[in-house]
């Protein structure tokens, strides 16, 4: 998918968080969204995806077929995020079964291998509720990597995770590279984009 960020601004009351964002984003590329805490590199996420509105500017999704209507564009897009909700009072093979009932799996992968994949596979009959932050950002995560998505956003992707976790997220990284997806990971810690990210978005220059 191809995202052109035309003039984007956003503020909060009369605080302008980001000001004057052009950037074209193009199909099967990976970019690292950088700056410091409050710079809107989470705020630019949700707008991209299309949680919030952008107090100015305008957003152009491209597609194989061509442009893609804004009530079209959550078809095409993953995210993950800190803040993102977990449906709690299912389990996880509750959870998986209710995602992709709405979205397509990536080609090759089933639940007991997505379960497997990201570790869990143990946990497939446990409530999500009871699952710790790890496992949760796992979820995260591999709802991000395995459903057949053309723009995949993350969002501090190994938040919570620990050393085995990291190392997981990285090989899964190496993988979703090899598809055609768009890729835009909002973080400042470099280990978990640099291998990936060949260009750079830094927020601060955008900054009011």
């Amino acid at each position: 998918m191809d995202v052109s960020l035309q003039n984007l601004a956003k503020r909060y009351n009369k605080e302008w968080i980001f000001k004057g964002l052009s950037y074209e984003l193009k199909t099967g590329e990976s970019y690292a969204l950088t700056g410091s805490n409050g710079s809107g590199k989470s705020t630019l996420l949700q707008i991209i995806s299309g949680y919030h509105l952008p107090s100015a500017g305008n957003i152009i999704y491209k597609g194989q077929g061509g442009l893609i209507a804004q009530e079209e564009v959550f078809q095409h897009i993953s995210i993950a995020t800190p803040y993102m909700e977990l449906i709690e009072e299912f389990t996880l093979k509750e959870h998986l079964d209710f995602h992709f009932k709405f979205r397509k799996m990536r080609e090759g992968f089933t639940i007991d291998k997505i379960m497997e994949s990201c570790l869990l596979l143990g946990a497939r009959n446990k409530y999500i509720k009871n699952f710790s932050s790890g496992m949760k950002q796992r979820l995260k995560l591999a709802l991000s990597f395995y459903t057949e998505s053309d723009l995949v956003l993350l969002d501090e992707p190994t938040s919570n995770l620990d050393r085995q976790g990291t190392d997981w997220y990285q090989e899964r990284m190496r993988q979703l590279r090899k598809t055609n997806a768009t890729i835009l990971i909002a973080s400042n810690q470099e280990y978990e984009y640099e291998e990936f990210c060949m260009q750079y978005i830094d927020m601060l220059k955008y900054k009011y």
